[in-house]
């Protein structure tokens, strides 16, 4: 018994050993070939753009490419899925945005779960969001733009780029805080709702600072106000909502990187560490704060947190305004 003791000491030890150094072997071995960012939602928006900027800096930190393949459809849900099922090895990510968090509670039945079959790797940035009306609209300041709905109550809409996105939680959160009914006009992609708001299919929507602030600049949309907790560095003179008669009204979009489960730490750990270097050098803050995003940086168990934090977040409104999922 005395000597089996140390054996079997001995082994489970050797057993660690080998497991720690197979870890690291495969960190320092990663990535060995191309990695592919899935974006589940349409090309043009803010995950795929970020999506290509964060592949290229990657591709060039750890000298094999980063490759984004965009897989819209089903609100986020068809890309996403894709990843889920996609061998844990790090070479297949998700870029995901708030969409993902809000989906947790608006579609319950869907074939994944967030925090059971993936793991976080880093967020990325984030934007505040602006909302616009189309010119015609008969409305130039938050204040009017409910007045307008108070008085004319279902006869006004706004556009989105799908449900549970962003742009529509933003949507809903406005209606629910200023007491407004306003119809939602849900898109498959950010493109297809900003092009109608512009050519006046439908009267209003809440997007990407990023995105859309040219359009106001050029006269092809009014912009009211912005959607964050302090007034956007790139409008300035706009207001925010809450401060143009919404109180306790903030609404952002960000978007962030994660893996499969089961992806083996270390892998995780590298490419945060990655993330985070990417996103504090000088040269992307700049760039991105000329264009209204925020970088954010957290580790890998901070941003873990940061997600739970964001499905209990949209739960209580989701529930509250009765949204439903077709």
């Amino acid at each position: 018994m005395s000597i089996v003791r140390p054996v079997f000491k001995l082994l489970a030890t050797a057993a660690l050993a080998l497991t720690a150094a197979g870890a690291f072997a495969q960190a320092g071995d990663y990535p060995n070939k191309a990695v592919k960012i899935v974006v589940p939602f349409a090309a043009g928006g803010p995950a795929d753009n970020y999506a290509r900027f964060i592949a290229q800096r990657l591709s060039t930190a750890l000298n094999q490419p980063f490759v984004v393949d965009d897989k819209p459809g089903g609100g986020s849900i068809i890309g996403t899925d894709m990843v889920a099922k996609s061998a844990p090895d790090g070479y297949t990510l998700l870029m995901m945005s708030n969409t993902h968090t809000v989906n947790e509670t608006l579609i319950p039945s869907k074939p994944f779960k967030l925090m059971d079959d993936f793991v976080g790797i880093a967020p990325v940035n984030y934007s505040d969001l602006m909302l616009v009306v189309h010119p015609s609209v008969p409305a130039r300041s938050v204040a009017e733009l409910v007045a307008l709905a108070k008085a004319k109550p279902g006869s006004l809409n706004y556009a989105s780029s799908g449900p549970g996105t962003p742009y529509h939680m933003a949507g809903e959160l406005f209606k629910h805080l200023a007491g407004i009914n306003v119809t939602h006009v849900p898109y498959k992609g950010s493109s297809g709702a900003r092009t109608d708001v512009v050519g006046g299919q439908v009267h209003m929507m809440f997007d990407a600072v990023t995105t859309m602030s040219q359009m106001a600049k050029e006269g092809k949309v009014r912009a009211l106000a912005t959607s964050g907790q302090a007034r956007n560095a790139i409008a300035p003179d706009l207001p925010t909502v809450a401060e143009a008669g919404v109180p306790k009204y903030e609404s952002t979009i960000w978007l962030g990187l994660m893996a499969p489960k089961g992806t083996p730490p270390a892998i995780v750990e590298k490419l945060n560490a990655e993330i985070r270097k990417i996103v504090a050098q000088p040269d992307v803050k700049a760039t991105w704060a000329r264009q209204g995003a925020v970088p954010m940086s957290m580790t890998v168990a901070e941003y873990d947190k940061y997600l739970r934090a964001d499905i209990a977040k949209w739960a209580p409104l989701v529930k509250a305004s009765g949204i439903k999922v077709d």
